[in-house]
């Protein structure tokens, strides 16, 4: 780890001042707000399953015979992720002081999944453990590189624990169904403080209710994300053109907008410019895909909050996405910085983010 890091960590800015703080509260560089699940990785043996895919749309079904026992592969059961879980482990693996704000069940599995925040640097101070309700767990059926996955959201009640000292960054992400009253909280609190910055990456859940319905929240947004699919339903719109949806989406309040493209880059406006980057490339083929669209977003915030602008940011960004897709379940391949520059400083000629409107 280098100074730059080391003065994240030790709660200083990067000129290596002491970070503003509240009542001997220090700051945190990013707290992420979402719900966290057990994922029990479920691989499908590819000689008993197969896919079909409509050759009018880019859709495709998982297909398994119906009524019959299918042998699997093997299981494998990860702790402590979901989005904004996994967003708040890469920003303390790339240096930030980071916390994660959720709830969990006051069982084995919510145990298990404090231990492996906390093994990865991730303050617990905001996580409530709740008597009588289990932590959610989520079944993923992995074929192939991709997956599907059988979830299920338990109905915790959700509560801003933050007073004072207002973190640098907050990273938002998928809540349930029944959180349209929390995400007003959040938009006021922001009103509040000025001093914290708003990552926003929807969930299903936060798409489907409009943007209407959390006008506040998107006027508050510094940093938005999503990919080309759901930014043309966020939209309401079928403008092809990822470039100029990612400019639309700046006209809800963001003051950086990034759309992605899976596989053939991803653009960002940063309120003046719109930048395309390609993928980085694979170092093998990937393996398993999941966390590739939460490590992409964190680390091009975490970027930010390390003082990079966006388009270095976004150079970040699909470092961390190649490294994850590696590696069985989201967090397992998130980078150190050190090692995500190596990969940087080690990229083909042209892997460079270039300005295209």
């Amino acid at each position: 780890m280098n100074d730059q890091s080391n003065l994240i960590k030790t709660g200083a800015d990067l000129t290596g001042q002491p970070r503003p703080a509240s009542n001997g509260v220090e700051q945190l560089d990013f707290v992420a707000i979402g719900d966290i699940v057990v994922d029990a990785f479920i691989r499908l043996k590819e000689d008993q399953a197969h896919t079909t895919c409509r050759v009018d749309a880019d859709t495709c079904e998982i297909c398994m015979p119906f009524g019959a026992k299918v042998p699997y592969d093997f299981v494998k059961v990860i702790y402590a992720v979901g989005n904004s879980a996994n967003a708040s482990v890469a920003a303390s693996r790339l240096g930030l002081k980071s916390a994660l704000i959720t709830n969990l069940g006051d069982d084995d599995d919510g145990a298990k999944c404090l231990a492996s925040l906390t093994k990865d640097g991730v303050s617990t101070q905001y996580v409530k453990q709740h008597n009588g309700i289990k932590t959610n767990y989520h079944y993923v059926l992995w074929y192939d590189s991709e997956r599907t996955i059988l979830i299920k959201h338990e109905d915790f009640p959700y509560i801003l624990p933050l007073k004072e000292a207002g973190p640098r960054w907050l990273y938002l992400s998928s809540l349930n169904d029944k959180s349209l009253p929390f995400h007003h909280e959040i938009a006021r609190y922001l009103a509040a403080h000025p001093e914290t910055k708003l990552a926003f990456q929807p969930g299903t859940f936060q798409i489907r209710l409009g943007t209407e319905a959390l006008k506040d929240l998107y006027t508050h947004t510094e940093a938005f994300f999503c990919n080309v699919e759901e930014a043309r339903i966020i939209l309401k719109t079928e403008e092809p053109e990822p470039k100029n949806l990612a400019r639309m989406m700046a006209t809800l309040g963001p003051k950086i907008a990034v759309i992605t493209d899976g596989p053939k880059g991803a653009y960002v406006f940063d309120g003046a410019d719109v930048w395309f980057m390609p993928p980085y490339p694979d170092i093998a083929p990937p393996y398993d895909r999941t966390g590739a669209g939460d490590s992409f977003s964190s680390t091009f915030v975490s970027a930010l909050a390390l003082g990079k602008t966006p388009s270095e940011a976004i150079t970040w960004a699909p470092i961390n996405s190649m490294s994850v897709v590696q590696k069985i379940g989201a967090q397992e391949g998130l980078l150190p910085r050190a090692n995500l520059e190596k990969y940087l400083a080690e990229a083909p000629a042209d892997y460079k983010a270039m300005k295209i409107g």
